[in-house]
């Protein structure tokens, strides 16, 4: 793969903006495992390497199984997701495939049921900047640094 545009580099000020949001989605009421199970997914569908190296490290780091990372990806096949994380999950995929349905009326009334208005904002916001990380990070090529 050819080397790319650091964005980092390209617009501080846009950057800078991009960091402010993910900085703020850390004092959100979602846990560090709800927060990395969308990260996680959401960069499964975008086939982003880099963010899935990054936040499949960040999961175990705060407790998440391996088996749970490995099964992400079939989700609807196992029972051991809980059904928050389920309804989260499904947020996640409708957002960030917005193009097939977006977030379906189905889904969202799933949410308003188990998640009050903050956290389902939480939810929203947090699927937004994974995916525009991802875009990021596969649009330029950003390696999977080598450990």
């Amino acid at each position: 793969m050819s080397t790319r545009i650091k964005i980092s580099n390209a617009n501080s000020e846009s950057y800078k903006a991009m960091m402010n949001l993910e900085m703020t989605l850390q004092t959100t009421l979602l846990t560090n495992i709800q927060k990395e199970l969308i990260k996680i997914r959401a960069s499964q569908i975008n086939q982003c390497a880099f963010c899935l190296d990054m936040h499949t490290k960040d999961a175990l780091k705060y407790g998440e199984t391996p088996q749970r990372i490995f099964l992400l990806n079939a989700w609807r096949e196992t029972s051991l997701f809980t059904e928050e994380e389920k309804v989260m999950l499904a947020m996640t995929e409708e957002i960030t495939l917005i193009s097939r349905k977006g977030l379906t009326d189905e889904t969202y009334e799933k949410a308003t049921q188990l998640f009050d208005e903050e956290q389902i904002k939480s939810i929203i916001m947090a699927v937004v900047t994974i995916n525009m990380w991802n875009r990021i990070a596969v649009s330029t090529h950003l390696e999977v640094p080598e450990h």
